[in-house]
């Protein structure tokens, strides 16, 4: 089947409108929130269960790659379509199919976006728990494809456990449900490992989610540090003391300089660093817990602590939060952003060594984090026209993410592997760990068509696997682990046929 052909199948099956193949509409589809693009040769947008299914037939008998995308605000590359093939847009899938107040589930389609399920179910007093800083924008679709998670992690952990079943559609077109609405269900949990797949197994289309009641009372706090070692110490002793805040967020100077330039919340501009600390629950637990917290910020030399007065403070110094990622293009016009993982009583250690990267690369890197699970978000500021700065940038982002992993953590803690860190996930697993994850991954994509060259590194990229010593993946160069290569314009693009082995193209 040619080319012209096989658009008019996909025509057929969705729509003539939702048949993306034109420069000017495709290359919104582009990249996703990375720093990695690729532009698309098709981007098909289905409305139902049975158009994904007829479109993965089609794609299976073509032999051609799918690239499941969400709202695109993946922060790994995950939903650039690295061998071509289709980039198959779940926008139009939003949504929300049935509220069941009594058993506190919601199904809904995998295009909703995230916060409007707890908008819709927020009268009954319940919400939805994983709460990514991009909420208000990314879709329950792509959440689940990386176990998102949020700042009130450390509370309610992250994507999976609020997920108790979801419908996929599998390499053969098939679509079958996976785990149950009964909690705790016997057998093998198909949905427990689908979820955090990046994609690789098959298309979500729908999703039992968990929800939850609101809590009685919410108090939040606002502590300011002159040291920053002494503000990740206090994250320390909180956790030490037995209290799990619902969230427990750090800020440093530079990031709190960004959100003041833009959206003012009366952060102060000239402190090290700040604590954002939420606790809730019960009036009497959330009194005695946070009469805690402050004590121990006093004991470690905070400047001041601010308690909200109403939920309209409240919501003035989440916003601060909540916009961190956005205000950063302020200082900058560029940053890259890792995620990597330390255990929370080696925050202070990790922040001198982030300092000293810093320091050492002559580079600007701008916290955000979730401080009380130990997940950094190091936000490394460069401008990617400077001849030179990408590469010194890359280079501090990969010795950041190796001293996560010599102090015990990861690689990642919810934006995922994808395109951008699977060069180093040597550091966490062996060969014959990835070989394990490869055959259950092939369980269920024989032909590896979902989302390849993803998650794990590309063999004809460097060689033959087995030998490989414990530093191969991370000791590459990125350039080629990626197949990044500059343009005149000053992007990055993911390189296709060339670097990627396969290459599977529409035929012309």
């Amino acid at each position: 089947m040619n080319r012209k052909a096989f658009v008019q199948e996909l025509k057929e099956i969705v729509g003539d409108r939702y048949v993306l193949t034109e420069k000017e509409d495709v290359i919104v589809y582009e990249q996703d929130g990375s720093i990695l693009q690729v532009m698309p040769e098709i981007v098909v947008l289905p409305a139902s269960v049975g158009q994904v299914s007829a479109v993965v037939r089609a794609a299976r008998r073509e032999n051609l790659p799918i690239v499941p995308r969400g709202s695109g605000t993946g922060l790994a590359g995950g939903a650039v379509p690295a061998e071509g093939g289709i980039v198959l847009s779940l926008a139009r899938m939003n949504r929300i199919l049935e509220i069941d107040l009594s058993n506190r589930v919601a199904i809904v389609e995998p295009g909703v976006i995230n916060l409007d399920v707890t908008k819709a179910v927020a009268k009954h007093g319940l919400f939805y728990a994983p709460d990514p800083s991009s909420q208000a924008a990314c879709s329950i679709g792509g959440n689940v494809a990386n176990n998102s998670g949020g700042p009130h992690t450390l509370a309610y952990g992250v994507t999976t456990n609020h997920v108790l079943a979801v419908e996929v559609v599998r390499d053969d077109g098939q679509a079958v449900w996976l785990g149950s609405l009964v909690p705790d269900s016997p057998g093998y949990d198909l949905c427990g490992l689908f979820v955090g797949s990046e994609g690789t197994m098959g298309i979500v289309t729908k999703a039992a989610v968990r929800l939850m009641r609101t809590r009685e009372t919410v108090r939040t706090l606002l502590a300011i540090f002159d040291q920053t070692d002494r503000a990740t110490q206090t994250v320390v002793d909180i956790t030490a003391a037995g209290i799990i805040p619902a969230a427990l967020e750090m800020m440093d100077q530079l990031t709190i300089e960004a959100v003041e330039r833009g959206a003012p919340c009366g952060y102060p501009r000239d402190a090290a660093a700040v604590l954002l600390v939420e606790i809730e629950g019960v009036r009497e637990h959330t009194e005695k817990a946070m009469a805690v917290v402050q004590s121990i910020c006093t004991r470690n030399g905070v400047r001041e602590v601010r308690l909200a007065k109403d939920e309209a403070d409240r919501q003035l110094l989440w916003k601060g939060r909540k916009g961190a990622f956005g205000a950063l293009g302020l200082l900058a016009p560029n940053y890259y952003v890792q995620d990597g993982v330390v255990p929370r009583g080696r925050l202070p250690e990790i922040m001198e060594r982030v300092a000293e990267i810093a320091h050492r690369y002559n580079l600007l890197i701008a916290n955000v984090f979730h401080a009380g699970d130990g997940n950094l978000h190091p936000n490394i500021l460069f401008d990617m026209r400077t001849p030179g700065e990408l590469e010194r940038v890359i280079e501090a982002g990969t010795e950041i993410l190796k001293a996560c992993v010599e102090m015990g953590g990861s690689i990642t803690g919810e934006h995922g592997i994808g395109l951008e860190k699977k060069a180093y996930i040597g550091l966490l697993f062996n060969n014959e760990d990835l070989d394990a994850m490869k055959r259950v991954r092939r369980a269920f994509d024989p032909e590896s068509r979902f989302n390849p060259a993803k998650l794990f590194p590309t063999p004809d990229l460097w060689g033959d696997s087995q030998g490989a010593g414990e530093d191969s993946c991370w000791a590459m160069d990125l350039e080629k682990a990626l197949g990044i290569r500059q343009q005149a314009r000053g992007g990055f693009r993911v390189g296709r046929k060339e670097r990627w082995g396969r290459g599977r193209r529409l035929r012309t």
